[in-house]
């Protein structure tokens, strides 16, 4: 017997019919007669729509299914945007909603199911990238069939796990008709450890005494001292970053000479708009933005100019290094101008 091999199935490469479906299988081209017809009965529904329920009938309301949709992302930025917001990782489901019978039943049986809805909303960020066959715009089709190539999603259904940074943490491929409880709980194992309390506004590690959380207060402690400010600046929403920063001032080698020498700052890349720390910040990062995963040092005196700027992602002895040659050089230029002349 001939065995027939499976293609990769690529949604945004060609129409549906040209298509190998995810079970090694070409589909057929669709009938147009039926798809007109069906079409003129869609116009006939959505005519009668808006007409409302007939007198003595109550008004339609809307399925449970519906508004739980409405909890989900459709854009990709916008589901990063708020898993850095919130610090949840983002529950991305790929799926193809007028043609895959298997996104069709992982719908049913698990996503508009209470416990799930129960499960997402306290513990992820939703977002779903929906390519149909019909009834998204080309530009729709392209933007999501990006988010599919950036992560290797060529079969449906697919669900990935992503941190705020757009990091994959885990994946599931298909679906072998779970119940939602058992769905969930192999979901669950996939996300990350959550702090048992909101973030606090500080953004210092607390085991690290004399590390300030505010530019304003590192200018202010600054002034009362003969020592320049250190800024260790990482976007507070960046898992990577902040863990990254937090390492690099509790490091045994880092932490007790930036102590020493400088005022150490914590800080974001940016204030609230309009306030002279948000001016400062922007002067001082040279009116760049702040790349992810970023860490950056900055010594200032004034909190206005940079005096000497270095990468925090090199090893903390480099840093050190580089920190220990500028006191040098700051020290050098001092005396030259204080010695006197003959």
């Amino acid at each position: 017997m001939r065995m027939r091999r499976a293609a990769t199935f690529q949604p945004w490469a060609r129409p549906l019919w040209q298509q190998t479906s995810p079970f090694g299988q070409r589909g057929r081209r669709p009938d147009l007669g039926s798809a007109l017809r069906g079409a003129v009965a869609g116009i006939a529904l959505a005519t009668l729509a808006p007409l409302g329920a007939l007198p003595g009938q109550s008004a339609p309301v809307a399925s449970a299914a519906e508004a739980a949709h409405q909890a989900w992302h459709t854009s990709y930025a916008s589901a990063i945007a708020q898993a850095e917001q919130t610090g949840r990782p983002i529950l991305t489901v790929f799926t193809g909603s007028d043609w895959c019978p298997h996104c069709k039943t992982l719908e049913k049986n698990v996503l508009d199911s209470n416990a799930f809805r129960a499960w997402a909303q306290q513990n992820v960020v939703l977002l779903m990238i929906d390519l149909p066959e019909h009834g998204i715009t080309e530009a729709v089709r392209g933007e999501r069939s990006k988010v599919c190539i950036k992560y290797g999603v060529r079969n449906f259904p697919a669900v990935l796990l992503l941190g705020p940074d757009g990091a994959k943490l885990a994946e599931k491929r298909g679906y072998q008709g779970q119940s939602p409880a058992s769905w969930i709980a192999d979901m669950a194992k996939s996300l990350p450890e959550q702090p048992a309390k909101p973030a606090v506004v500080s953004t210092a590690p607390a085991a690290v005494p004399g590390v300030l959380d505010s530019l304003d207060k590192a200018i202010e402690s600054a002034r009362g001292a003969k020592r320049p400010i250190l800024l260790v600046v990482a976007r507070p929403g960046d898992k990577a970053a902040r863990s990254h920063s937090d390492s690099l001032i509790s490091d045994p080698e880092f932490a007790p000479f930036v102590r020493e020498n400088f005022i150490v700052a914590h800080v974001p890349p940016t204030a609230s708009s309009g306030t002279q720390e948000a001016e400062s910040m922007e002067n001082l990062l040279g009116g760049v933005e702040l790349a992810p995963d970023a860490v950056e040092l900055i010594v200032t005196d004034d909190g206005q100019t940079p005096l000497f700027s270095q990468s925090g992602a090199q090893p903390p002895a480099r840093i050190v290094h580089g920190l220990r040659r500028f006191l040098a050089a700051r020290q050098a230029s001092r005396f030259g101008e204080t010695a006197p002349r003959r």
